[in-house]
């Protein structure tokens, strides 16, 4: 076993200023794909590949108990939220997403959001340019509020799209746009926590066995007699169902983005080719940057590959590094949706939303969620006949979350015949 040493510099700043290549960067220097670093004040040991998604995700070895910086919980996830919690706290929680999450369930939210998205894209037609990823958060946003039974009022939607986007957009910053989420999370907490308080009174009727009915009804903790979830606490876990799925717009940009520079597979996403469509979003997942690197906090002492971690130290997951490993994907900087089609890929190769079992560990129950509703909007997206005006394009990968810079502007809109 290496002799444990404690880096003495924080790469906090670094790996701000830094984004999506920070780890990645540092991971390349490294022979056995592992890194010492010190992040937010705690030393950090940062690992790779599928065997390091096993070991991250292993709750004997990792925690995410207190491991969610407070700026993240303040705008991304939630204070209190399912992220934040381990052991049965976490299971008696997480059975509230996991049924919501079913396949019947997501064939459910992809046809209420096709439907806003057939719904708005006449609309478009009239307008001299729309930004895509502006308008597909609208789109989300109404068709998981109908799914969810969550009431929204048309003058609502765009409203609340704006703040479910600033929290994504936000979390990772410490400049205006992370105030932006703050102020957002704030708002819209708040009037979640109304609702569900509405709700339990008889005020508001949710529809029977929906997401807004699930959560008003879901305990506290295992134990009897069952104590609902404080209201301010069910609100952040209906937003930690509507705020995902709405982030679902950046992948529909990365989407557009990726049939911008290779116009070839547009065709076959026209065609309806199901697997096509599978094999393109999961490209676009992998390819394209969205989380960087996951981290959690070492339960004991703890070595891996010989490593020493001791107890409370971080343990980082490079995210966006293992999936561009050129020894998990050959020519990982190319786009190449044909790759999975030439074999199956491990559960825990391809982790643009974690990895580990959704059903048992800390994996987004949603991520079946976001490939059914990718699948059916970028297939929509190939079938919309448009013209893509000069603009910047550019993805930076020092900003996280990273997106198009103009958002991708798509004008001249002619959505196809029925």
């Amino acid at each position: 076993m290496n002799a444990p040493h404690r880096p003495l510099v924080d790469h906090t700043l670094p790996a701000l200023a830094e984004g999506y290549a920070w780890l990645p960067n540092r991971m390349r220097r490294s022979a056995d794909q592992v890194v010492r670093t010190r992040l937010m004040g705690r030393p950090a040991l940062a690992v790779r590949g599928p065997e390091a998604v096993r070991f991250f995700y292993d709750e004997r070895h990792v925690r995410r108990h207190d491991a969610v910086p407070g700026p993240v919980l303040s705008t991304l996830f939630g204070h209190g939220a399912v992220h934040t919690l381990d052991g049965d706290a976490h299971r008696v929680r997480k059975d509230l997403f996991l049924p919501l999450l079913g396949v019947e369930r997501i064939a459910g939210v992809v046809e209420h959001v096709t439907a806003a998205w057939d719904e708005a894209a006449p609309t478009w037609a009239g307008r001299s340019s729309v930004v895509l990823l502006d308008e597909t958060s609208v789109v989300l946003t109404r068709g998981v509020c109908r799914w969810a039974g969550i009431p929204l009022s048309d003058d609502d939607a765009e409203p609340t799209a704006r703040d479910l986007v600033a929290m994504v957009d936000g979390f990772a910053t410490l400049g205006p746009r992370h105030w932006r989420a703050r102020r957002a999370r704030a708002r819209q907490e708040a009037r979640l926590a109304r609702l569900v308080e509405d709700v339990r009174s008889g005020a508001v009727t949710a529809p029977a066995d929906s997401v807004l009915d699930r959560i008003c009804r879901h305990p506290h903790a295992a134990g009897e007699p069952p104590e609902p979830l404080e209201p301010r606490t069910a609100a952040v876990e209906l937003l930690n169902v509507i705020r995902p799925t709405v982030a679902v717009c950046w992948f529909v940009a990365f989407a557009a983005h990726a049939l911008h520079r290779w116009p070839q597979n547009r065709e076959r996403l026209r065609g309806g080719d199901a697997a096509w469509a599978a094999a393109f979003t999961h490209e676009v997942r992998r390819f394209y940057p969205f989380a960087p690197f996951l981290g959690g906090r070492a339960v004991s002492d703890l070595t891996w590959q010989g490593e020493h971690v001791p107890a409370g130290a971080m343990v980082l997951l490079d995210v966006y590094g293992q999936n561009h490993d050129e020894k998990l994907w050959g020519d990982p900087y190319a786009f190449r949706p044909q790759r999975f089609l030439d074999r199956p890929v491990d559960r825990d190769e391809l982790i643009p939303q974690g990895g580990g079992d959704p059903r048992h560990g800390h994996r987004c129950p949603g991520e079946g969620m976001t490939i059914g509703l990718l699948e059916a909007l970028a297939t929509r997206l190939a079938r919309l006949e448009y013209t893509v005006p000069e603009q910047d394009l550019t993805i930076s990968l020092r900003r996280i979350p990273a997106r198009p810079r103009s958002g991708f502007v798509i004008a001249d809109v002619r959505p196809p015949a029925a």
